[in-house]
Parts: structure tokens; C-alpha cells; sequence
């Protein structure tokens, strides 16, 4: 049976999320879809961050189209935490939060659409944790208000469109950071070049380890 979160001590659950890096357009000029959490939010708040959020028990059986490589369905599955879950289940809750978050919605599947390219796990001692996973996607690929966001739910508040380097000068978590200037080193004219696998920053056990998977 697949898992969602696992309970590291009797009050430390880490909870599995996933979270969706919308770019519109691609190299030096790309820029990323960001937006404020609220000020009274339990995890993170007025933080900016992607939209994104934990896996639901619907969305391990959530009828999606497949939009990962291989070599990213392998990844997903390295070291788990607590149990498999399935990187359908984790495609499925990124894109059912972005579309909750920003009224945008996946149009024309393409294969590969997705590309798994960060991981986290927060750290302990934080009021929620989360095993997130971080999935890079081309704004092309969906539907709705890209600039007005008319069908967002307003759970992020200020979504906009900002350059890489406009929005490593937000008020940012300390992950969102460093994804964002992963992304400035690794978008190229026409593809993303990440080498080495995708990075993990492991918070589960006792000691936090950088891995790459």
C-alpha cells in the first residue's frame, strides 16, 4: 500500500508534496511563476514560494496522462521516506495545487512535459514537514489567466510572472532560493542542462545529508 507521510518521532510527521516550477519562456529570459503565502499560514507565512502542496489520498488514483521520462519516474523512486509513493501521485498533487492556487490548467499533454529536478525534506523542528518534490514546466502547456489569475483560489496572494533574478529577491524560504539559483545555472537557450542528478537535501534522519539522486 502506498504512503503519503511517515512519523519520524510521536510528533514529527513528514507529510509527501510536490511543488510545480511554471516558467514562461526558457533561458536568460525565462521567468517563474511565484506567489505570497498568507501571513497567518501555519507553515511558511508570507513567504513566496511555488505553488504547490501535500498528497492527497485522491491523487493516488487520479486519472493523469504519464508526462515524466523514465530516467525522472527512477529518480522519484530513490530512497523513500516512510514508503513508495508513486510519481503519478506526485504529478498528480502538483498539478491539482497549481491549478487550485493559480486557476491554471494542464492543456495538451506532451510526454516528458515534466521534469523532476529538486528535493527536500524540511527540517526538524519546523511546525510542518513535508517530503517535497519539485517539478520544472513550461507555461505553454497550460490553460487559463496567465497574467490576471481570475480562476486562482486565493491562497497565494501576489502571483506573478518574475526574471530569475527579480525573484531570488523576494522574501523566500531558504529551498526556494536555492532551487531558483539552481535553475539560473542550469537553463540554457533551449533545454535544461542539470548534471550530476537531481539534488536531495535530506532532512530525515538525524544528521541532514546532500545527496544527488
Amino acid at each position: 500500500m502506498l504512503q503519503t507521510c511517515t512519523m519520524t518521532s510521536s510528533e514529527d510527521f513528514i507529510a509527501a508534496a510536490a511543488s510545480m516550477i511554471v516558467l514562461q519562456g526558457w533561458g536568460d529570459g525565462a521567468k517563474v511563476l511565484m506567489g505570497q503565502r498568507a501571513a497567518g499560514a501555519a507553515f511558511m507565512p508570507s513567504k513566496f514560494v511555488f505553488p504547490g502542496g501535500r498528497v492527497d489520498a485522491d491523487d493516488h488514483t487520479a486519472d493523469i496522462p504519464n508526462l515524466l521520462s523514465p530516467a525522472c519516474q527512477t529518480s522519484l523512486h530513490l530512497h523513500p521516506v516512510g514508503g513508495p509513493i508513486s510519481p503519478r501521485a506526485l504529478v498528480a498533487a502538483g498539478l491539482r495545487e497549481l491549478t487550485e492556487e493559480t486557476g491554471l490548467q494542464l492543456s495538451q499533454p506532451r510526454a516528458s512535459a515534466l521534469r523532476f529536478v529538486f528535493r527536500a525534506i524540511t527540517p526538524p523542528g519546523r511546525s510542518r514537514r513535508f517530503d517535497a518534490r519539485f517539478f520544472l514546466a513550461r507555461a505553454q502547456d497550460f490553460d487559463g489567466d496567465h497574467m490576471g489569475f481570475s480562476a486562482a483560489s486565493g491562497e497565494l496572494s501576489h502571483l506573478q510572472w518574475l526574471p530569475l533574478i527579480d525573484a531570488r529577491a523576494l522574501d523566500l524560504p531558504f529551498i526556494t532560493r536555492v532551487i531558483l539559483a539552481e535553475l539560473e545555472a542550469n537553463l540554457t537557450a533551449e533545454d535544461w542542462v542539470g548534471t550530476g542528478g537531481v539534488p536531495f537535501f535530506d532532512n530525515s534522519g538525524p544528521h541532514p545529508a546532500f545527496l544527488r539522486l
